[in-house]
């Protein structure tokens, strides 16, 4: 078998893994880093993905840094100043402001082939090496990953392996990492849709018994000033989310503004609907000798809040940073602490999220009037506490971390 060595692999090409090996790329120029994910035939494109990210501002610094954000506004961002969101089972509701915090926008909603598509581009004239190939097995160097075995024939060997090969990665089940995993029950439907008002660069989302309903504002341009496309994903438990894949397109536009209580007037137009099963997916360990996890292969949690790929862009900064602190101190590549300072730092937030999210869920899905009462009465005392609410949306746009 032939060989090629490296410093850094990455395995996996969505977001997070084309962030990481130009992220470890810049932090540590000198370092060969490569790639290895096969091409993958690009759909035919709809007016949007049906697949968005609501990015945070810690999001957008490590785009920027990466020279792919300018791109991304000149082709279809979507700001959002304001977000809503209410208990569709009671009277309590949240109201955030970017004006408030100080900032530009609260998030920006970006469609993920953007993104993938601008990243990519970024690494074709960054230097790293990519192999257009599927990763067949880990390689072994003693007790460490040494690296990884490629489709055709060539081991590509390095001292540290990294696996975005998101929430079913193979790379984390060769590793031998468990996973602590539990359906929801729920499905995801996500789609696109014209409605009849503006969304006014708005975020809105309702909590209701069954799951939560998001509309995520979209606009088709700069020159769209009352923009009235958005992405929706509304996560429903299973019965109904089949009930609502089986409708036609217009009884489910229907279904839908009721739904969201016509906050927005009419469903106008749907695009084609996708069904994504929700599971919570978390490993028990992120790291072993030459071997760490990124992104949705660390963590995938319930899209409630859209803070997935956000956690694995900081997944992201938090490795490169402590590579770039291993170069800079001399320590070899090999040595596993590095990998363990990287693990410390993202379990703990990430499980803090995670619980959170969890915590959310729960609370409004349960039908008890006790819980009733607390969420709603939780939700208005949220609401009238400016001070609270700031540290709770600053959070949630990565501006604390």
């Amino acid at each position: 078998m032939a060989e090629q060595q490296v410093d850094v692999i990455v395995v996996g090409a969505g977001m997070v893994g084309l962030a990481g090996a130009l992220k470890i790329k810049r932090a540590c120029p000198e370092y060969r880093v490569a790639l290895v994910a096969p091409l993958e035939q690009a759909p035919a494109e709809a007016l949007f993905d049906p697949r968005v990210v609501a990015l945070t501002q810690a999001s957008r610094a490590l785009l920027e840094e990466l020279n792919v954000w300018d791109a991304l506004v000149t082709e279809r961002v979507c700001p959002y100043q304001h977000m809503h969101v209410w208990d569709g089972e009671g009277s309590g509701s949240i109201d955030f402001d970017s004006v408030a915090l100080g900032a530009e926008a609260l998030g920006y909603i970006v469609e993920n082939r953007l993104i993938v598509r601008y990243l990519t581009r970024e690494l074709e004239r960054s230097g790293v090496i990519r192999y257009e190939a599927e990763a067949s097995a880990l390689l072994s160097l003693g007790s460490h990953v040494g690296g990884v075995a490629l489709e055709g024939g060539l081991a590509l060997r390095a001292p540290v392996t990294l696996a975005a090969d998101g929430s079913r990665s193979r790379l984390r089940d060769w590793a031998g990492l468990a996973v602590r995993e539990w359906s929801y029950g729920q499905t995801a439907i996500v789609t696109s849709v014209r409605t009849e008002l503006s969304h006014g660069f708005a975020a809105r989302q309702r909590f209701m018994q069954s799951g939560p309903l998001a509309f995520l504002p979209l606009r088709e341009s700069d020159c769209d000033s009352t923009p009235r496309h958005c992405s929706i994903v509304w996560s429903a438990d299973q019965a109904l989310a089949d009930e609502l894949m089986a409708l036609d397109e217009g009884v489910f536009a229907e279904r839908l503004a009721a739904a969201f209580e016509h906050r927005l007037g009419a469903v106008e137009w749907v695009a084609e609907r996708y069904p994504l099963a929700l599971y919570q997916r978390h490993a028990r360990a992120y790291v072993r000798p030459g071997f760490a996890l990124l992104g949705d292969a660390a963590h995938s949690i319930h899209p409630l809040a859209g803070q997935g790929v956000n956690l694995g862009f900081l997944d992201v900064v938090s490795l490169a940073r402590e590579l770039a602190r291993a170069r800079q101190r001399q320590v070899p590549l090999e040595d596993v602490a590095t990998l363990r300072r990287y693990e410390r730092e993202r379990m703990g937030h990430n499980l803090t999220m995670m619980a959170t999210m969890e915590g959310f869920k729960r609370l409004f899905g349960a039908r008890s009037l006790p819980a009733l009462l607390l969420r709603n009465r939780g939700m208005s005392a949220v609401n009238n506490l400016p001070a609270l609410k700031t540290v709770l949306a600053k959070e949630a746009m990565g501006l604390s971390l």
